[in-house]
């Protein structure tokens, strides 16, 4: 111990296997932790190693930062502890309009760790923190994938100074998974600085920050993860009111999670009765497509460990070729939303579930057991689900799924997968590549025979110059996973796209984009079904984060089947073949006003349509948000004519960074029904939380709002961490 105190941190290059340079630094173990105060002033960060010698990966890769940051990491029995001094030049003008817990910060000046246990360069953890001690953090899945989704439990916090601000954190060991042998973990540190968009860190390649890209922090020995052993039981009081025929109904809910580290890297995890009251309420979506609408997951049960269950990274984010959600996400063989909602969107007891995941050396396990209750007909069901990937070369990965169960009939139900994935970032030059190959078979009651799926993409992910990629998806008609997405059977779905980034040096414009993106859907019986070629002829940004692109567009459109878009709007049988435009105009996000509007217009199935999308931000101070936003989408078909509106308002008072109330108000003239999600939230500190919920609907009729119905919650949960 007396050595690792008087010890000099070093702090230096290496050149790795690959031949590009990898950054090294060693940590130190010090015997004392920190007051997570924000303040830096415990002796133990002056003995702390040091990491400062950082470039700018936004807007200009390689470039000398605009101001100065110095990042700090020691370690003791149970936690790291990473410290950050910010300097800035313009004090006055810090970007910090997040108060709320909970809530997005990547707008804000923030900074930031990058956390790789296992120095595999594919998953890891990410960290942030804002100047008002805000916490942001997520899962890096399949080396480029951020799910802010995942809640860890840490501890944050920031000081201003009169040149800047600073900011600690404590990430404890038992809120990580990793190898207790491996001494060397894949670390990055990063700043954005949000009046000028700029992004500050130590190591990128490709402008990307991601654990694939993270330098190598030497040192961590004889980490103490306790027990490995959370155990958190919460409880829920509602009460429902049927307003309509003046039903109510009092409830008590009581609910357990168990979360328990076989080994540091590999979790179990159990719920009993689980209770997802207190959860967010989904952003409505107005569909006038033939297919069903994606929804994402957001329940803390089904995303820890979320990483380790995606497959073939369908429906992962690709900023090279641009699919909408749907398609993307179409052939997904494991989607956790479909589990304890029924096709209305109701929500359905869950009796109890069991989890697996984590690490084994070079293998990625994760095995997932559900007992849904009865409902609607619908038996009480046992699903499974199990997934393994092995890491191979050095970003890849070969793996396997299996799916059984059904959570929405009583058929048997089960698909089997496989899965490879080559990745490449490390070219040199700001060049990556990367490929997924897949295929998957389900099998169903009453369903013989067509029962596959298999696809393919590859991609130049480049964010400078040329990009592009490839793909193709073919989904047999009777391929039908129970447990996954599917909203397009029978199809082969073939896309790709071509662009160019140029950033000018020197000049007011940061970058300017063009390209041509092209998606087809064939019908494995003859005929197309869907094709859409889209041209950005220009997209251009500033350098303070304001934007204006114009587009064109083409689409053909196969029906053999009439689809009746609206009600007693029938479109009949045919192919329709039209074109039109697109502008979007927005603003820097860092602005306390800020804005955005998407206008389309042109031809739609043998008609016209013209659409609208326009949202408003009004952050006065970091104690108060209103957001607006309003759809408007005006359609004159042939078969007849009909006006969309979808109108949002989302209402954010912080009292403080423990206390917040938010306000999310939604209504459609398409059901007619306003709904009001209200929810105070209070987390004294983390682990523990209450949240007070009111959900309340109404119906609107003839311009006369009528309440319907509406729900009373007040949720209490408490982590014990042993």
């Amino acid at each position: 111990m007396l050595v690792a105190l008087i010890a000099a941190p070093a702090v230096g290059r290496a050149q790795g296997q690959d031949g590009i340079e990898t950054k090294t630094a060693d940590i130190v173990r010090l015997a004392k932790p920190p007051v997570i105060d924000g303040r830096l002033d415990e002796a133990e960060w002056a003995q702390a190693a040091v990491i400062k010698d950082l470039r700018e990966i936004q807007p200009n890769e390689f470039d000398a930062p605009s101001e100065r940051t110095e990042f700090y990491l020691y370690y003791d029995d149970n936690a790291l502890y990473v410290g950050a001094r910010v300097w800035d030049s313009r004090p006055a003008d810090i970007t910090a309009q997040i108060l709320r817990q909970g809530a997005g910060i990547r707008f804000d000046d923030r900074v930031a760790i990058v956390i790789d246990p296992f120095y595999d360069r594919r998953n890891g953890y990410m960290f942030e923190v804002n100047p008002n001690g805000v916490r942001l953090d997520g899962l890096w899945e399949n080396t480029t994938d951020f799910s802010p989704e995942w809640d860890g439990i840490w501890e944050a916090d920031a000081h201003y100074l009169d040149d800047g601000w600073s900011a600690e954190m404590a990430i404890p060991f038992k809120t990580l998974s990793f190898d207790p042998n491996n001494d060397v973990w894949g670390v990055n540190v990063w700043r954005f600085l949000a009046r000028e968009q700029e992004t500050i860190g130590w190591t990128s390649q490709n402008r990307a920050f991601n654990p694939s890209t993270a330098g190598a922090v030497r040192g961590f020995r004889a980490l103490d993860q306790g027990a490995g052993l959370d155990i958190v039981p919460s409880v829920s009081f509602g009460r429902r009111r049927n307003l309509e025929t003046s039903n109510s109904e009092f409830e008590v809910e009581p609910s357990l999670d168990v979360f328990y580290k076989l080994t540091p890297a590999l979790n179990a995890s159990l719920t009993v009765n689980t209770d997802f009251s207190a959860t967010e309420v989904d952003a409505r979506q107005v569909n006038l497509t033939r297919f069903g609408l994606f929804f994402p997951e957001k329940r803390d049960f089904f995303l820890k460990d979320g990483d380790i269950f995606e497959f073939g990274r369908i429906g992962a984010m690709n900023q090279t070729v641009f699919q909408p959600d749907g398609d993307r996400q179409n052939g997904k063989p494991f989607f956790s939303r479909r589990i304890g909602l029924s096709e209305s969107g109701a929500p359905v007891d869950l009796d109890f579930g069991a989890k697996l995941s984590g690490r084994m050396g070079e293998w990625n396990i994760g095995a997932l057991a559900i007992r849904q209750a009865e409902f609607e007909g619908v038996d009480a069901t046992n699903m499974v689900v199990a997934r393994a990937a092995r890491n191979v070369l050095a970003e890849s990965t070969l793996g396997a799924v299996l799916t059984h169960g059904d959570p929405t009939s009583n058929l048997d139900n089960s698909v089997v997968g496989v899965d490879f994935a080559y990745r490449n970032t490390r070219l040199g030059r700001g060049r990556a590549f990367e490929t997924e190959l897949w295929f998957q078979k389900s099998q169903t009651d009453g369903l013989n025979g067509d029962d596959s799926a298999f696809g393919f993409n590859l991609v130049m992910p480049n964010t400078n110059k040329w990009r592009g990629g490839v793909g193709f998806k073919e989904l047999q008609a009777n391929f039908d996973p129970r447990l996954g997405f599917a909203n397009r059977t029978g199809v082969r779905n073939y896309y790709g796209a071509v662009g160019y980034t140029h950033r000018p040096q020197d000049s007011a414009i940061r970058t300017l984009r063009s390209g041509i993106n092209f998606r087809r859907f064939d019908r494995i019986s003859g005929g197309v079904d869907t094709q859409v070629i889209f041209l950005t002829l220009a997209s251009i940004e500033n350098q303070q984060g304001d934007s204006f692109g114009f587009s064109r567009f083409r689409s053909k459109q196969g029906l053999i089947d009439p689809f009746e878009i609206s009600t007693g709007v029938i479109i009949p049988v045919g192919e329709y073949n039209y074109g039109g435009w697109g502008i979007n105009l927005g603003t820097g996000n860092q602005r306390k006003l800020r804005g955005a509007l998407d206008i389309r217009s042109g031809g739609f199935f043998g008609g016209d349509q013209l659409r609208l999308d326009g949202q408003i931000t009004w952050r006065p101070s970091r104690f108060y948000n209103l957001t607006a936003r309003y759809s408007y989408q005006d359609v004159d078909l042939p078969e007849g004519d009909f006006v969309i509106r979808l109108m949002t308002f989302q209402n954010e008072v912080a009292f403080s960074s423990k206390w917040a109330w938010v306000t999310l108000a939604q209504f459609d003239n398409v059901s007619n029904n306003l709904g009001v999600h209200s929810r105070l939230h209070w987390i004294p500190t983390e682990g523990r939380e209450m949240f007070i919920v009111l959900n309340h609907s109404f119906i609107d009729q003839d311009n006369d709002f009528r309440s319907t119905d509406s729900q009373l919650v007040l949720k209490l949960g408490y982590t014990f961490r042993f």
